[in-house]
């Protein structure tokens, strides 16, 4: 019972996670959907993002930048 509980929360957070990525890109005018483009300016929504509370994993899948990138931003060192 509790795996399905959890397969239907992941599956919720998915969806969440396009529909949230869809209104950032809605919100910059970005209308290019193709895959390999570097994005510019996605360390200010990677920080601001993550002082809403979300965690590095579902920034990434937010943003479409890898998890790895995404933890480089959120250091503090790079922090601005």
């Amino acid at each position: 019972m509790a795996s399905n509980s959890d397969a239907q929360s992941d599956d919720v957070s998915r969806k969440l996670s396009v529909l949230i990525a869809l209104s950032v890109r809605q919100l910059l005018g970005d209308k290019d959907f193709t895959k390999g483009k570097r994005k510019q300016g996605v360390a200010e929504i990677v920080h601001f993002l993550a002082d809403m509370g979300l965690g590095a994993n579902d920034i990434a899948t937010i943003v479409g930048s890898p998890v790895t990138s995404v933890r480089t931003l959120l250091t503090p060192a790079r922090r601005k």
